[in-house]
């Protein structure tokens, strides 16, 4: 018996909405655009007649005067698919009608079979149904607002006008998955004024006529003219991939269903192979990553202050007194290269270390006693693809320069020679 009810309840609802959107298309011309897909989301194709065809610049847009292809609206990217053997590249909404912009016109009067691409129309309808549920959660938990909403190629975009802590995002996720295993059943329904008026329901604008609003229970209530899955089973999982500060608020990047599993293979095979290069357990691995780093960074400390050493040994075995020292090194800290010409200056008039390789140019700090180094370091610059500065008695900056270009310049002002 509750079976046969429960059958009973949704032959109602989808007539109310037959109902609805018949008198929707009666208030205005006769022009408006039956749509199939608020009758059945699950439509995949159907019959209509071609109202209107006219070229744009894009194409040619058609109006039908019914059909099952969603136009972009609400966050929900439009659908595309065919009708009759023109592809259909764009569906946006125009003056109330549903406009489809096809590679090649159709004649106007005639019949045309459309077809939705299903996997994509179905790819929406789970991510729109899944962001409600996060977003439904999210908004009663913690009293804020959703003041964004996008669903892109690779991920859902959710923004929140309050800052979420990572417990936050954690238990919404946990709470949206067990919504999903409870395959509930998700409603799309027109209340009238009187019922409207006391119903407690997000919006992210101000509507008027006929508000559709679409009920997953437990979890959210909210307008909406996008498609929905008809139960919560069918959605699969949520992921949130990515959390992050935005407007001082939250921005969550999301993957669901189908993307979801991608997702999740892509970073299981990652684990894996960690795992396998660690001789350690998958499960292990954020501890064996945590060992190597240190590791690494011990290593990185003793080799620094063996690089340290060897440098202020060839600074020791320049002459004291000479009237200039030049060298070019790899792999130096900002810090090292200061040290060094800073070291190097104590032997030298003038002194200059250069880091780094022809292909992406050199850091220099030069040193000097016995000349004006900032305006020598104006000239440098404006001869050799150089920025940066300083006071007497220290410059530094960048040379986008080869070691030949510098050297040659440093020769002409003699402070450098083949013999260094």
């Amino acid at each position: 018996m509750r079976k046969k009810h429960r059958i009973r309840k949704k032959h109602r609802i989808r007539k109310k909405h037959r109902i609805r959107e018949r008198n929707r298309m009666r208030k205005g011309t006769k022009e408006m655009t039956r749509r199939l897909y608020y009758e059945d989301a699950y439509l995949t194709e159907f019959e209509a007649q071609v109202a209107e065809c006219r070229q744009s610049a894009d194409g040619w847009e058609v109006f039908l005067d019914q059909t099952a292809f969603y136009p972009e609206g609400g966050g929900q990217p439009c659908d595309l698919g065919t009708l009759g053997n023109v592809s259909v590249t764009d569906v946006q909404e125009k003056d109330g009608r549903v406009c489809h912009l096809c590679r090649a016109p159709l004649e106007e009067g005639a019949r045309v079979h459309g077809a939705i691409d299903w996997e994509r129309r179905l790819t929406h309808m789970r991510e729109h149904s899944g962001e409600h549920i996060i977003s439904g959660i999210i908004c009663k938990k913690h009293g804020c607002s959703n003041v964004g909403f996008h669903m892109g190629k690779d991920f859902v975009t959710i923004d929140f006008s309050k800052l979420l802590t990572e417990e936050d995002v954690a238990e919404a996720e946990r709470l949206a998955n067990e919504k999903v295993m409870e395959n509930t059943e998700i409603l799309a329904e027109y209340p009238d004024e009187e019922t409207l008026a006391k119903l407690d329901y997000r919006s992210k604008k101000e509507l008027d006529g006929a508000i559709r609003i679409v009920t997953v229970p437990g979890a959210d209530v909210c307008a909406c003219c996008g498609t929905h899955v008809a139960r919560t089973g069918e959605i699969g999982p949520v992921k949130v991939i990515s959390a992050e500060r935005f407007k001082g608020g939250s921005r969550l990047n999301i993957v669901i269903g189908k993307k979801a599993l991608d997702d999740y293979a892509v970073r299981f095979e990652n684990i894996r192979r960690i795992s396998a290069l660690l001789s350690a357990k998958p499960e292990d691995t954020a501890d064996a990553v945590e060992k190597q780093l240190q590791a690494v960074n011990a290593l990185k400390l003793e080799l620094g202050v063996l690089k340290m050493r060897l440098l202020e040994e060839k600074a020791d075995a320049v002459p004291e007194g000479s009237r200039f020292c030049v060298m070019f090194e790899q792999g130096l800290s900002a810090v090292d290269v200061r040290k060094l010409s800073d070291r190097l200056s104590k032997k030298a008039a003038f002194a200059a270390v250069f880091c780094g390789e022809d292909e992406n140019g050199y850091q220099y700090v030069i040193c000097a006693k016995d000349m004006d180094i900032a305006s020598f370091g104006k000239e440098l610059n404006g001869a050799l693809q150089g920025r940066g500065g300083g006071r007497n008695p220290m410059i530094q900056g960048f040379l986008g320069a080869k070691k030949e270009e510098i050297l040659q310049f440093l020769q002409e002002k003699e402070l450098w020679t083949d013999e260094q």
